[in-house]
């Protein structure tokens, strides 16, 4: 196939990781389509002040390792918040003192700083200040499971794929954690009240 008749034709996210091999640049693309999700994900696990690092990381990871993506496997979406989880797993002791902090202080709107306002509405729209602290009590491979499920609305099949573990794992980790909050937030149901704050 030329070169023209690439450009004649949209590419799928498989096919411009295949492509960046030889043009590097094509990379480009796969950034501009998931720098925003990835950077609000990260956002809402760390913080506004690690986000960017934890972003440029897991970009610049799968540049790296574009070679051994296999789209048999995963999405490129999938692979992304994978590299992304694993990331954020070296930092688990500051996402969980901001998790505690938002339990502790929730959204604080006087906040200094544009970004720390920025993130503070983020996380505080997704993580009321009671959730936070829950979340915080949870292990680290149950909170990834969990958070890729309410953050990144990523299927069971994909957080398998993305953390590398098997499916029911996956259940199981999700089950653990849901009950786990259940109990430390008295028998409430986190998801059903953050949605009927949405609706409010």
């Amino acid at each position: 196939m030329t070169a023209m008749s690439w450009a004649a034709r949209p590419a799928g996210d498989a096919e411009v990781i295949q492509l960046s091999l030889d043009e590097a640049e094509r990379f480009g693309a796969i950034f501009n389509t998931y720098f925003g999700e990835i950077h609000r994900f990260a956002v809402q696990r760390l913080g506004a002040d690690h986000a960017e690092d934890i972003v440029a990381e897991t970009f610049l990871t799968a540049f790296r390792k574009r070679a051994r993506y296999d789209p048999s496997r995963a999405t490129v979406r999938t692979w992304l918040y994978g590299i992304a989880t694993n990331l954020i797993g070296k930092h688990r002791r500051l996402e969980v003192r901001t998790l505690r902090a938002l339990g502790r202080y929730g959204h604080d709107p006087d906040a200094p700083g544009h970004d720390d306002r920025v993130a503070a509405v983020v996380s505080a729209e997704v993580l009321r200040p009671s959730l936070a602290a829950a979340i915080a009590g949870l292990h680290q491979r149950d909170r990834d499971v969990l958070l890729l499920v309410a953050l990144a609305g990523l299927s069971h099949e994909e957080i398998a794929t993305a953390l590398g573990i098997p499916y029911g794992t996956v259940a199981s980790r999700l089950n653990r954690a849901r009950k786990k909050l259940r109990v430390t937030l008295g028998d409430t149901n986190p998801m059903l009240e953050a949605e009927e704050a949405g609706r409010g």
